[in-house]
């Protein structure tokens, strides 16, 4: 690597930007296919390079998660802004949590990354703690509206939603073999 002349970042040579192209491409095909649980090596052989070249690029299984799903993460963060700052907390909260069932059925990487912890994804640390603000402040003026009893707590909320989040992978794969069937 050598230095860049502008910032003092690290610029990497074009093969080594390529490399973890490829890494990020293969990481995001296996873990929407296998989920998080996935072996690395699957992925450093499906993008063509040795397990050196992923560890290089990605030290850890975190470091190559937070990479993978970032943006899909930031995506998240955004559909919850736009929930706090909706005239109506009902139609807030049931469009947040379209987007967020949504992403869960999308592919199984996501959805493991939602409903399960994974130490060192600081993304998803701040999307878990963006969620909750999210679900509360909503709650919040919900209860006040009068439209949720006033005993329904955040908790209560994201517990049911991960729960939920867990069989959507199921019952996408029904739906799919249902669609598949009557075709």
């Amino acid at each position: 690597m050598t230095v860049g002349a502008r910032d003092g970042a690290p610029r990497q040579r074009r093969d080594a930007r390529r490399n973890r192209e490829l890494l990020l491409e293969a990481a995001h095909e296996v873990f929407t296919e296998q989920g998080l649980d996935a072996a690395l090596d699957v992925i450093a052989r499906r993008a063509g390079v040795g397990n050196a070249t992923l560890y290089r690029h990605f030290p850890t299984r975190a470091a190559l998660v937070d990479a993978v799903f970032r943006d899909s993460l930031t995506g998240t963060m955004d559909a919850g802004e736009r929930a706090r700052k909706a005239p109506d907390a009902w139609a807030g909260l049931t469009g947040y949590l379209e987007v967020v069932f949504g992403a869960l059925a999308a592919d199984r990487g996501s959805n493991d990354l939602m409903t399960t912890h994974l130490r060192g994804v600081d993304s998803l640390e701040a999307v878990h703690e963006h969620n909750r603000r999210t679900v509360d402040t909503l709650l919040t003026r919900l209860r006040d509206e009068g439209t949720v009893r006033a005993d329904v707590t955040t908790e209560d909320v994201l517990f049911g939603l991960a729960a939920l989040g867990r069989a959507v992978p199921a019952l996408t794969a029904a739906t799919a073999a249902t669609a598949a069937a009557a075709s």
